[in-house]
């Protein structure tokens, strides 16, 4: 069996409401490092050594031969059995060494050999919401900046209820208010929400700092790139009803540089709007840029074969985004994720 080596990457894990992220990223951290430790290590490496060659028939002196003996640094039944020897035991014979297996003894001696693995975490997602949660892997860090600097779109489904207002925006929150709803229309709602995407389209050219009458303009138009490139206030690209039954409704909301609590703010926002009041249910986000909830592993799944296999499965579309979006500004990642590409088809 070969031993098992580090992933490094980007994948996605589904986070779960009621947790921090940070939870998440250690739970995953424990688990990679669990499995690590526990698979075979590599074998001893070899080295040249001369050793004494058997003496001959005719009593002549003996010669050097070269030979490859393994390292016994490397060995860890070299290691398990200095390590055996220095601490006696409680219950064994005294005199005999307790038979340990070599790992076992090793393990007890060195320390495990992974002991902490560099995991970074994409946009957060506060405890109270849910979904797509971005981590990334050793050079997977670097990504993550990379496609910070991509400001890409992220995709929510927002929960609400009308008839309440709380301190927070949300359904958990202090009850500070009760209000009647009868007189909201699906209609009604929309109208609102049509509001609110035209306003926030202006904001969203106003921030992109682009003259809409350049080539440049129509250029990015075509592939979809018109945002802002640098950090904005929050900005909701695309806004749609996609269920309503009063008093309950859900959206989905298109956004960049937002919060989960501003999010919250918008629910409330839009039943005062309608002459009413409402709170936040749920805020669950069901896409991060390239990520979508289809990619994000469940806790079950947040083993190293998985985390292997969504890290090669996702490589192709984050390069690609990577290179439409920073083009010729930032490639620095690139010959480092089509190495990491090339020696995963090789292995």
């Amino acid at each position: 069996m070969a031993a098992a080596a580090v992933p490094g990457g980007l994948f996605a894990v589904y986070k779960p409401a009621g947790v921090a992220w940070g939870c998440v990223r250690e739970a995953v951290e424990t688990r990679l490092l669990r499995e690590l430790n526990a698979a075979p290590g590599r074998a001893p490496r070899q080295h040249v050594r001369f050793l004494p060659a058997p003496a001959g028939a005719d009593g002549g002196a003996a010669g050097l031969v070269a030979a490859r003996v393994p390292v016994l640094a490397d060995h860890p039944l070299g290691k398990g059995r200095r390590g055996a020897s220095a601490g006696g035991g409680g219950g064994g014979s005294p005199g005999r060494a307790a038979r340990t297996a070599p790992d076992a003894v090793s393990v007890a001696v060195r320390g495990p050999r992974f002991r902490r693995l560099k995991i970074g975490a994409g946009h957060r997602l506060d405890v109270k919401a849910s979904g797509v949660f971005v981590l990334g892997i050793g050079h997977g860090n670097k990504l993550l900046t990379d496609l910070y600097n991509c400001h890409l779109t992220k995709v929510y489904t927002v929960g609400g209820l009308f008839g309440k207002a709380t301190d927070d925006f949300s359904d958990t929150g202090k009850l500070v208010e009760k209000t009647t709803f009868d007189h909201i229309t699906r209609e009604k709602l929309e109208r609102i929400l049509a509001v609110i995407q035209g306003t926030n389209h202006k904001a969203l050219l106003m921030h992109s700092n682009i003259d809409m009458k350049t080539q440049e303009a129509y250029e990015l138009a075509v592939k979809g790139l018109i945002r802002p490139m640098e950090k904005s206030p929050p900005i909701i690209t695309a806004i749609r009803c996609l269920q309503f039954a009063l008093p309950e409704f859900q959206l989905e909301i298109h956004c960049l540089h937002e919060t989960q609590q501003y999010l919250r703010k918008v629910v409330h926002e839009i039943g005062l709007e309608l002459k009413s009041s409402a709170v936040c249910t749920q805020v669950r986000r069901i896409r991060d840029g390239v990520f979508t909830v289809d990619d994000a592993l469940l806790r079950t799944q947040w083993n190293l074969q998985s985390i292997q296999k969504a890290i090669w499965d996702c490589q192709l579309k984050v390069k690609t985004e990577l290179e439409k979006t920073l083009g010729h500004h930032n490639k620095s990642c690139l010959p480092k994720m089509d190495a990491a590409m090339a020696h995963a088809a090789d292995s």
